[in-house]
């Protein structure tokens, strides 16, 4: 599956609400993990990807985010768990850097001017559409081989309420709006944001 290019995850106190699951050590590590994974392109050198904890060794969905002086140089990420969460990291950061195509390539000039946010998935679980959250649940709709995906942010920017959310994740899926009525799956994952900024 291709990393996703999107807009940066918003890092309100809603998206946060969810207690945090990574210690200040992984946050740290992972963080770390992004600028190596993009200066090691730059440098034609290798990095380990061995995770160094087993809590970093389980598959996640994450999204990586950069900027420039405040600026976004790129935001790609893998919507569903293909790799470990540190595997992931790595290479959506390269990603970010590199292939999104919005923007040209980071350069060696820029990298140690470059801030990293991170956004890391929870496992999906099914949720009935009374339970979703604004500002704190992402959403996936899936109904006979089609899926569509939203964001927690893009409610929160949109000024949906919950039943126009469900049904704008249903039309991302090309489905009609009242799929969620008529047998679709809908599916929540939370997203727990951190980066440089806060560490700084």
């Amino acid at each position: 599956m291709s990393p996703q290019p999107e807009s940066p995850p918003d890092t309100s106190a809603a998206t946060r609400a969810a207690q945090s699951e990574f210690t200040p050590e992984e946050r740290a590590a992972l963080l770390k993990l992004a600028h190596e994974s993009i200066l090691s392109i730059l440098e034609r050198r290798e990095i380990s990807l061995t995770p160094p904890s087993p809590h970093l060794t389980e598959p996640r969905g994450a999204f990586t985010t950069i900027y420039f002086h405040n600026v976004l140089r790129g935001c790609v990420g893998y919507v569903f768990p293909v790799a470990s969460v540190y595997r992931t990291v790595a290479e959506t950061a390269r990603a970010a850097a590199f292939e999104d195509t919005r923007f040209s390539p980071v350069t060696i000039e820029e990298a140690p001017g470059l801030d990293v946010s991170l956004s890391i998935l929870s496992p999906l679980r099914v949720i009935k559409p009374e339970e979703v959250e604004i500002g704190v649940h992402g959403l996936v709709v899936a109904h006979g081989g089609r899926r569509g995906l939203l964001l927690p942010q893009v409610p929160v920017e949109n000024h949906w309420d919950r039943v126009t959310f469900v049904q704008q994740t249903c039309r991302k899926a090309g489905l009609p709006l009242d799929a969620w009525q008529q047998g679709a799956t809908l599916e929540a994952f939370t997203a727990e944001v951190f980066g440089d900024r806060e560490a700084k």
